[in-house]
C-alpha cells in the first residue's frame, strides 16, 4: 500500500506490457480487474503470457504471495536482476545488461535486497517512534477537520479529492520531513503535478525537477539547522552518514509511497462506503468500527493494480508450480486479497468482518513502514467525514465517477460530493 507497494514501471509502459483485462475494472470499480476474476480456479501460481513476448509467473494466492514476500530468493533489486514488464519487446532475448555496480549508491530502498536494505530499513525504522507517531495522529486530526470545515464554509457541495483526500496525507507528509509551513504549498503543487501521470509529459517532468531540487535544498537545511523530524534524524543519527543522493531519494519514496497511496485510498473508501449504505450507516451507528472497517476497505479495495513484481535468484517451486530462475514474478494483490481460502465470501465488504492478515501493505522485509500511519490517516479522515458530514452522498450517479484504470494506483479522479 506505501513503500512495498510503491509502482516499478511506468504506468505507460506497464499498459503496453501488461495485458489490458488485468489492469482495467470494466464493472464494479470496487473488484479487481475481469482478467484477474477470469484466472479464479485455475490455479494460486499461473504463467502469464506478456505483450512484449515474454512471461510472467502470476499469484494470486494468500499463502503463496506471502512466500514470494518473505523468501529472499524473490528479489527486489532491479537493477541487479531483470524484470520481464520493463522489457520492450526487441529486448525479450536481448544478452543480460552488464554487471551493476558492487555496491549501491542510491537511497531506492525498496528495490533493495538485504544487506544493502537491511541498513536503510533500520535507520528508517527508528525514525517511525512510537512518540512521533503519537504527535502526527493530533496533527492528522487538526488538518482532518481544518479540511472539513473548509469545505463546509465554501457551500453545501465539493469534490472530495482534491478538497480532502488529496491534502490530508501531503501536509502529514510536510509534519514527517520537517517541510517549513512557508514551503507547503510550493511542496504540495510539484509533488501533485509530479505524482499525476494524466498530466502532461514535460509539466510532470519539470514537477519532478523541481521537487527533487526542493528535497536537495531541505536536506541542506535539516543539515545546518537540524529540528525534530525524519530527515532531520535520518541526517544525524546515521553512522556513517548518509549521502545527499541517498537522502533525497529516501525522501522522495516516502513522498510517493505515503501520499498517493493514501489518498487514493481514503477517496475510494469513502466512495465504496456511499455506495455501500448499509455498511455507512454501520459506521454512523457505531463509530466504534471504524478501525476494523479500515482493514476491510484495505482488503477489499487493494488499489496497487496488480501488486508487487520480484524476480527469482534460483529455481523456485511454489504452489505446486515449478519457476525457472531469472523469473518475474507479479503479485497480484487484489486477487491475493480476495482469496476464498482466507476469507469466506471474499467478494463482500463487510465492516464487521473479523480482523485479520491481508497484504495490502505487503510483507517480509519490505513490509510498508508507514503502515500505521496509513492507518491513522484513513481512521482519522473517514471517522471526520462520516461523523461530521452525516448527510454525505454522491452528487453524480456512481458510473459517473471517473475512476483511474490508466494508472498502476487504481482510485477515482474525483468524487464530487454534498451533505445538505
Amino acid at each position: 500500500m506505501t513503500t512495498e507497494d510503491a509502482p516499478q514501471s511506468s504506468p505507460t509502459a506497464m499498459r503496453q506490457i501488461i495485458p489490458i483485462d488485468l489492469l482495467e475494472r470494466d464493472q464494479c470499480p470496487f473488484d479487481p480487474p475481469s482478467g484477474l476474476r477470469a484466472r479464479r480456479g485455475q490455479g494460486a501460481v499461473q504463467p502469464l503470457p506478456l505483450n512484449n513476448g515474454a512471461t510472467a509467473w502470476l499469484v494470486t494466492g494468500f499463502e503463496e504471495a506471502r512466500t514470494v514476500l518473505a523468501d529472499p530468493r524473490f528479489s527486489a533489486d532491479k537493477m541487479r536482476h531483470r524484470d520481464a514488464t520493463s522489457l520492450q519487446p526487441h529486448e525479450v532475448d536481448a544478452p543480460a545488461a552488464p554487471e551493476p555496480p558492487k555496491e549501491r549508491e542510491d537511497g531506492f530502498f525498496v528495490f533493495m535486497d538485504p544487506p544493502e536494505h537491511t541498513r536503510l530499513r533500520r535507520l528508517l525504522t527508528g525514525q517511525f517512534t512510537v512518540r512521533r507517531m503519537k504527535a502526527l495522529e493530533s496533527r492528522v486530526t487538526e488538518i482532518a477537520v481544518e479540511h472539513i470545515e473548509a469545505m463546509k464554509a465554501a457551500g453545501d457541495e465539493a469534490d472530495l479529492v482534491p478538497a480532502f483526500a488529496l491534502p490530508l496525507p501531503s501536509l502529514v507528509i510536510c509534519e514527517l520531513l520537517g517541510v517549513d509551513y512557508a514551503d507547503r504549498c510550493d511542496f504540495q503543487k510539484h509533488t501533485a503535478v509530479s505524482l499525476d501521470s494524466s498530466a502532461d509529459p514535460e509539466e510532470r517532468a519539470l514537477a519532478s525537477a523541481e521537487l527533487y531540487g526542493f528535497m536537495q535544498r531541505l536536506v541542506a537545511q535539516k543539515r545546518a539547522n537540524p529540528a525534530d523530524d525524519l530527515l532531520s534524524g535520518l541526517i544525524h543519527d546515521a553512522d556513517p552518514p548518509l549521502t545527499d543522493t541517498q537522502l533525497v531519494d529516501v525522501a522522495l519514496v516516502l513522498l510517493g509511497a505515503g501520499h498517493e497511496t493514501t489518498a487514493n485510498q481514503l477517496s475510494l473508501s469513502m466512495f465504496a462506503l456511499l455506495e455501500n449504505p448499509d455498511q455507512l450507516a454501520a459506521l454512523r451507528d457505531d463509530p466504534a468500527l471504524i478501525d476494523g472497517a479500515v482493514e476491510e476497505l484495505l482488503r477489499h479495495l487493494s488499489i496497487i493494480q496488480l501488486g508487487v513484481n520480484r524476480v527469482t535468484t534460483a529455481p523456485v517451486t511454489l504452489g505446486g508450480v515449478d519457476i525457472p530462475a531469472g523469473a518475474t514474478v507479479i503479485v497480484a494483490t487484489p486477487e491475493v486479497n480476495r482469496d476464498p481460502r482466507q476469507w469466506p465470501d471474499p467478494d463482500r465488504l463487510d465492516v464487521r468482518r473479523p480482523r485479520s492478515p491481508h497484504l495490502a501493505f505487503g510483507h517480509g522485509v519490505h513490509q510498508c513502514l508507514g503502515q500505521q500511519l496509513a492507518r491513522i490517516e484513513l481512521q482519522i479522515g473517514l471517522r471526520e467525514l462520516i461523523t461530521r458530514l452525516p448527510g454525505l452522498r454522491l452528487t453524480v450517479p456512481a458510473e459517473k465517477i471517473p475512476v483511474r484504470n490508466e494508472m498502476l494506483i487504481f482510485g477515482v479522479h474525483s468524487l464530487p460530493v454534498t451533505w445538505t
